[in-house]
């Protein structure tokens, strides 16, 4: 099961679908850990006359809530040994579109999700990884009229010795429509310092560890948001939706400092990018491709604690290891 954490953390970012992370071979998901993140995209042609760009920042908080080990005993009089480790994420983000250098809402969106993750191995299960989570992204006109969105999944974990483990499963999410969407990951280790992941349709990921202290992600994968603003017209203030979802694809480096902290800087381009507005009774009335853009990010992660249970925990599972590589 060693280095399996990169697939959990695919599933947890792909499951969030309205999150934003930085990306997602660094966050250690079973440490609790607090993250500040921030990213910029350069302002690009939107429609030959305006220009669109979109900044964020954010934090992302996990939270143990349970690590132990369960003996039970089924019907057919069968022991079974069970481990679990669950988790709780919280999350909020403020986004900010702007049309010509004006943002667009004024005050822009903010994103506030709570969810849980849940690792569980035993005897006769393995290993499989249940997730759920709900939120809303509003402007401050629509903050008390949210349009929330939820999320849900599960996927199965197998183990092909120390270095490869795949995973498939299922995410329901609902974001102004409901989606079933089937995942497969992968997680392959390629000599001593290089590993690829993947979590697709959503992110894939290949990491080189320089030093126990440096590494590097080359990273793709989908994001983007759906908010809720207000239009004023002479008859009415009627409410919209603004959905944007881009391909981002970049280079970001790694160091853990100080045994507690992850700083990290990255930067790529946002390609493939679309930007629609809908009415409430979700007609598309405007669509757009803005152009391809640079971007740059940082984050700054503080690993809270690494309490005892937890910590054993990991190690048994094989998820945790000396010198962390975020």
């Amino acid at each position: 099961m060693a280095n399996s954490r990169y697939l959990l953390t695919c599933l947890l970012l792909g499951l969030i679908i309205p999150a934003e992370a930085q990306h997602f071979s660094l966050s250690r998901l079973f440490y609790p850990n607090l993250t500040l993140k921030a990213e910029y995209n350069v302002p690009s042609n939107l429609d030959g006359t305006r220009d669109y760009g979109v900044s964020r920042t954010g934090f992302l908080g996990i939270i143990p809530l349970q690590s132990e080990v369960q003996l039970g005993y089924s019907l057919r009089k069968k022991f079974d040994l069970r481990a679990v480790h669950t988790v709780a994420l919280a999350q909020y983000t403020q986004i900010q579109p702007t049309f010509d250098s004006k943002n667009d809402p004024s005050n822009g969106y903010k994103t506030l999700s709570l969810g849980i993750l849940r690792l569980q191995a035993s005897i006769k299960d393995r290993l499989w990884v249940y997730g759920g989570g709900l939120g809303m992204t509003e402007s401050n006109e629509t903050f008390f009229s949210p349009q929330p969105f939820f999320w849900g999944g599960a996927a199965r974990m197998h183990i092909l010795g120390l270095r490869t483990q795949f995973m498939y499963g299922s995410v329901l999410a609902y974001n102004q429509k409901l989606r079933f969407i089937p995942v497969f990951g992968l997680n392959k280790g390629l000599g001593k310092h290089w590993r690829v992941s993947a979590l697709l349709p959503f992110m894939m990921n290949a990491n080189y560890k320089a030093t126990k202290w440096f590494n590097v992600d080359f990273l793709a994968g989908l994001s983007g948001y759906s908010g809720g603003f207000q239009v004023q017209t002479p008859e009415e203030k009627a409410l919209r939706r603004e959905n944007y979802r881009q391909i981002k694809t970049g280079v970001a480096a790694n160091a853990h400092l100080f045994s507690v902290i992850n700083v990290s800087l990255e930067a790529g381009v946002t390609t493939f990018r679309q930007l629609r507005t809908f009415n409430s009774a979700r007609e598309n009335l405007t669509s757009y491709t803005p152009a391809t853009t640079p971007y740059i990010g940082a984050s700054v992660r503080y690993i809270t604690s690494r309490s005892r249970l937890s910590s054993k925990f990991m190690r048994r599972m094989s998820l945790g290891e000396g010198g962390i590589n975020w």
